[in-house]
Protein backbone atom coordinates (compact mmCIF):
# COMPACT_ATOMS: atom_id res chain seq x y z
CA UNK A 1 0.00 0.00 0.00
CA UNK A 2 1.43 3.41 -0.75
CA UNK A 3 2.43 5.73 2.60
CA UNK A 4 -0.40 8.33 3.45
CA UNK A 5 2.22 9.62 6.11
CA UNK A 6 5.94 9.26 6.88
CA UNK A 7 7.47 10.79 10.48
CA UNK A 8 10.80 10.39 11.63
CA UNK A 9 12.41 11.89 14.56
CA UNK A 10 9.98 14.05 15.63
CA UNK A 11 10.19 15.91 18.64
CA UNK A 12 8.58 18.52 20.38
CA UNK A 13 9.83 20.41 23.41
CA UNK A 14 8.14 23.59 25.49
CA UNK A 15 10.81 24.90 27.30
CA UNK A 16 11.74 22.15 29.74
CA UNK A 17 9.21 19.94 28.84
CA UNK A 18 10.02 16.98 26.19
CA UNK A 19 6.48 16.27 25.16
CA UNK A 20 7.50 13.95 22.30
CA UNK A 21 10.94 12.40 21.79
CA UNK A 22 12.47 10.58 18.67
CA UNK A 23 8.96 9.49 17.12
CA UNK A 24 8.81 7.46 13.92
CA UNK A 25 6.38 5.67 12.44
CA UNK A 26 4.42 5.58 8.91
CA UNK A 27 0.86 5.17 7.95
CA UNK A 28 -0.58 3.35 4.78
CA UNK A 29 -3.32 5.35 2.63
CA UNK A 30 -6.44 4.17 3.59
CA UNK A 31 -6.17 2.65 7.20
CA UNK A 32 -6.62 3.29 10.41
CA UNK A 33 -4.23 4.45 13.17
CA UNK A 34 -5.29 4.83 16.61
CA UNK A 35 -3.08 6.57 18.96
CA UNK A 36 -3.92 5.65 22.34
CA UNK A 37 -1.87 6.59 25.76
CA UNK A 38 -2.47 8.68 29.61
CA UNK A 39 -3.33 11.67 29.70
CA UNK A 40 -0.48 14.22 29.36
CA UNK A 41 1.13 11.97 26.94
CA UNK A 42 1.48 14.63 23.78
CA UNK A 43 -1.06 12.40 21.94
CA UNK A 44 -3.17 15.93 20.93
CA UNK A 45 0.19 17.70 20.34
CA UNK A 46 1.29 15.08 17.82
CA UNK A 47 -2.37 15.71 15.97
CA UNK A 48 -0.92 19.95 16.14
CA UNK A 49 2.72 18.92 14.95
CA UNK A 50 1.16 16.77 11.96
CA UNK A 51 -0.63 19.93 10.91
CA UNK A 52 1.70 22.10 11.23
CA UNK A 53 0.43 24.23 14.26
CA UNK A 54 3.19 23.96 16.75
CA UNK A 55 6.79 23.60 15.92
CA UNK A 56 9.03 20.29 15.84
CA UNK A 57 12.40 18.90 15.22
CA UNK A 58 12.41 15.68 12.82
CA UNK A 59 10.60 15.05 9.52
CA UNK A 60 6.99 14.89 8.78
CA UNK A 61 6.15 13.94 5.13
CA UNK A 62 2.57 13.74 4.24
CA UNK A 63 1.89 11.81 0.30
CA UNK A 64 1.84 14.54 -2.54
CA UNK A 65 -1.87 16.00 -3.04
CA UNK A 66 -2.94 15.47 0.86
CA UNK A 67 -6.01 16.86 2.36
CA UNK A 68 -6.14 17.33 5.53
CA UNK A 69 -9.97 17.61 7.52
CA UNK A 70 -8.86 17.77 11.73
CA UNK A 71 -11.59 18.19 14.01
CA UNK A 72 -9.64 19.22 17.72
CA UNK A 73 -11.29 17.35 20.83
CA UNK A 74 -12.81 20.95 22.22
CA UNK A 75 -13.95 23.29 19.15
CA UNK A 76 -14.01 26.52 19.59
CA UNK A 77 -17.54 26.92 19.82
CA UNK A 78 -20.48 27.18 22.53
CA UNK A 79 -23.10 24.68 22.34
CA UNK A 80 -25.75 27.56 23.62
CA UNK A 81 -25.15 29.77 20.28
CA UNK A 82 -27.93 29.99 18.35
CA UNK A 83 -26.31 28.27 15.19
CA UNK A 84 -28.12 25.34 13.95
CA UNK A 85 -25.88 22.85 12.34
CA UNK A 86 -26.31 23.71 8.63
CA UNK A 87 -24.87 27.24 9.27
CA UNK A 88 -21.92 25.46 11.20
CA UNK A 89 -21.55 23.38 8.10
CA UNK A 90 -22.21 26.38 5.85
CA UNK A 91 -19.67 28.56 7.84
CA UNK A 92 -17.15 25.41 7.08
CA UNK A 93 -17.97 25.68 2.98
CA UNK A 94 -17.45 29.66 3.38
CA UNK A 95 -14.00 28.50 4.59
CA UNK A 96 -12.96 25.93 2.29
CA UNK A 97 -14.40 27.80 -0.45
CA UNK A 98 -17.10 24.14 -1.38
CA UNK A 99 -20.00 24.40 -3.28
CA UNK A 100 -23.00 24.63 -0.83
CA UNK A 101 -24.63 21.61 -2.29
CA UNK A 102 -21.81 19.53 -0.58
CA UNK A 103 -23.53 20.08 2.94
CA UNK A 104 -25.84 17.94 1.57
CA UNK A 105 -23.61 15.22 0.85
CA UNK A 106 -21.56 15.20 3.53
CA UNK A 107 -24.96 14.79 6.05
CA UNK A 108 -26.37 12.06 4.51
CA UNK A 109 -22.96 10.39 4.22
CA UNK A 110 -23.03 10.96 8.39
CA UNK A 111 -27.00 9.74 8.21
CA UNK A 112 -27.49 12.59 9.87
CA UNK A 113 -31.21 14.08 8.73
CA UNK A 114 -31.40 17.51 7.61
CA UNK A 115 -34.56 18.50 9.64
CA UNK A 116 -32.19 17.07 12.74
CA UNK A 117 -29.15 19.74 11.21
CA UNK A 118 -31.43 22.45 10.76
CA UNK A 119 -32.32 22.45 14.58
CA UNK A 120 -29.71 24.67 16.92
CA UNK A 121 -26.04 22.42 17.95
CA UNK A 122 -27.17 22.60 21.53
CA UNK A 123 -30.04 21.00 21.17
CA UNK A 124 -28.46 18.01 19.39
CA UNK A 125 -27.61 14.80 21.40
CA UNK A 126 -24.02 13.60 22.04
CA UNK A 127 -24.17 11.03 19.19
CA UNK A 128 -25.88 13.67 16.81
CA UNK A 129 -23.09 16.33 17.65
CA UNK A 130 -20.14 13.93 17.21
CA UNK A 131 -21.76 12.80 13.40
CA UNK A 132 -22.36 17.11 12.72
CA UNK A 133 -18.46 16.81 13.38
CA UNK A 134 -17.77 14.30 11.32
CA UNK A 135 -19.61 15.69 8.34
CA UNK A 136 -17.90 19.00 9.39
CA UNK A 137 -14.12 17.63 8.81
CA UNK A 138 -15.53 15.73 5.11
CA UNK A 139 -16.43 19.18 3.97
CA UNK A 140 -14.05 19.75 0.71
CA UNK A 141 -13.41 15.92 0.74
CA UNK A 142 -10.07 15.53 3.06
CA UNK A 143 -7.78 12.28 1.79
CA UNK A 144 -6.74 12.15 5.25
CA UNK A 145 -9.47 12.92 8.11
CA UNK A 146 -7.17 13.61 11.80
CA UNK A 147 -10.69 13.28 14.89
CA UNK A 148 -9.41 14.03 18.76
CA UNK A 149 -11.71 11.89 20.79
CA UNK A 150 -14.37 10.96 18.33
CA UNK A 151 -17.04 9.75 21.17
CA UNK A 152 -16.37 12.32 23.17
CA UNK A 153 -19.58 12.77 24.97
CA UNK A 154 -21.23 9.88 23.56
CA UNK A 155 -22.93 7.04 25.29
CA UNK A 156 -21.82 3.45 24.45
CA UNK A 157 -24.07 2.65 21.67
CA UNK A 158 -23.34 5.70 20.18
CA UNK A 159 -19.15 4.78 20.48
CA UNK A 160 -19.70 1.90 18.90
CA UNK A 161 -22.00 3.32 15.69
CA UNK A 162 -19.40 6.38 15.32
CA UNK A 163 -16.41 3.89 14.83
CA UNK A 164 -19.06 1.64 12.66
CA UNK A 165 -19.69 5.23 10.22
CA UNK A 166 -16.11 5.28 10.38
CA UNK A 167 -15.19 2.45 8.97
CA UNK A 168 -18.16 2.64 6.62
CA UNK A 169 -17.13 6.04 5.36
CA UNK A 170 -13.03 4.53 4.60
CA UNK A 171 -14.74 2.07 2.36
CA UNK A 172 -16.71 4.25 0.45
CA UNK A 173 -14.57 7.05 0.08
CA UNK A 174 -11.00 5.55 0.73
CA UNK A 175 -9.78 8.32 3.35
CA UNK A 176 -6.65 7.63 5.74
CA UNK A 177 -7.98 7.73 9.52
CA UNK A 178 -6.05 9.04 12.58
CA UNK A 179 -8.38 8.99 15.69
CA UNK A 180 -6.94 9.43 19.59
CA UNK A 181 -9.07 7.39 21.78
CA UNK A 182 -9.41 5.68 24.88
CA UNK A 183 -11.62 3.23 23.95
CA UNK A 184 -9.10 0.12 23.64
CA UNK A 185 -11.99 -1.96 22.55
CA UNK A 186 -13.07 -0.11 19.35
CA UNK A 187 -9.46 0.64 19.01
CA UNK A 188 -8.44 -3.19 18.58
CA UNK A 189 -11.69 -4.01 16.88
CA UNK A 190 -11.07 -1.31 14.15
CA UNK A 191 -7.72 -0.11 13.99
CA UNK A 192 -5.38 -1.23 11.70
CA UNK A 193 -1.95 0.32 13.52
CA UNK A 194 -1.56 1.49 17.08
CA UNK A 195 0.56 4.41 18.44
CA UNK A 196 1.19 4.04 21.90
CA UNK A 197 2.45 7.15 23.62
CA UNK A 198 3.80 7.10 26.93
CA UNK A 199 6.49 8.76 29.15
CA UNK A 200 9.27 7.06 28.52
CA UNK A 201 7.98 4.18 26.45
CA UNK A 202 6.12 4.26 22.90
CA UNK A 203 5.19 1.57 20.75
CA UNK A 204 3.84 1.11 17.13
CA UNK A 205 2.40 -1.81 15.36
CA UNK A 206 -1.11 -3.86 15.05
CA UNK A 207 -3.55 -4.11 17.72
CA UNK A 208 -3.02 -7.47 18.12
CA UNK A 209 0.67 -7.04 19.28
CA UNK A 210 0.43 -3.64 20.89
CA UNK A 211 -2.74 -4.33 23.57
CA UNK A 212 -1.15 -6.69 25.68
CA UNK A 213 -1.51 -6.90 29.24
CA UNK A 214 2.11 -6.18 29.73
CA UNK A 215 2.60 -3.19 27.52
CA UNK A 216 -0.77 -1.42 28.74
CA UNK A 217 0.18 -1.92 32.35
CA UNK A 218 3.69 -0.46 31.56
CA UNK A 219 1.95 2.41 29.37
CA UNK A 220 -0.73 3.48 31.98
CA UNK A 221 0.94 2.60 35.22
CA UNK A 222 -1.85 0.65 36.55
CA UNK A 223 -3.89 -2.00 36.46
CA UNK A 224 -5.20 -2.31 32.78
CA UNK A 225 -8.90 -3.31 32.12
CA UNK A 226 -9.93 -4.58 28.72
CA UNK A 227 -12.17 -7.40 27.23
CA UNK A 228 -13.05 -7.70 23.35
CA UNK A 229 -15.17 -10.34 22.48
CA UNK A 230 -12.77 -12.79 20.29
CA UNK A 231 -9.88 -11.81 22.84
CA UNK A 232 -9.40 -10.87 26.25
CA UNK A 233 -6.15 -8.78 27.69
CA UNK A 234 -6.48 -8.39 31.27
CA UNK A 235 -9.70 -7.99 33.14
CA UNK A 236 -13.24 -7.93 31.48
CA UNK A 237 -14.29 -4.02 31.23
CA UNK A 238 -12.50 -1.25 29.70
CA UNK A 239 -10.05 1.40 31.05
Amino acid sequence: MPTALDVQHLSVTFGDDHVLRDLSFSVEAGSTLAIIGPNGSGKTVLFRALIGTVGFEGRVVWAPGTKLGYVPQKLDIERDLPLTGVEFLRAKAHVTRTPPEEIGRVLDAVSLGRDVAARPIGTLSGGQFQRLLVAFALMGRPSVLLFDEPTAGVDQPGEESIYALFRQLQREQGFTLLLISHELNLVYRYADKVLCLSHPMTCFGPPLDVLTTERLQAMYGAEVKFHDHEREVGNAGSH
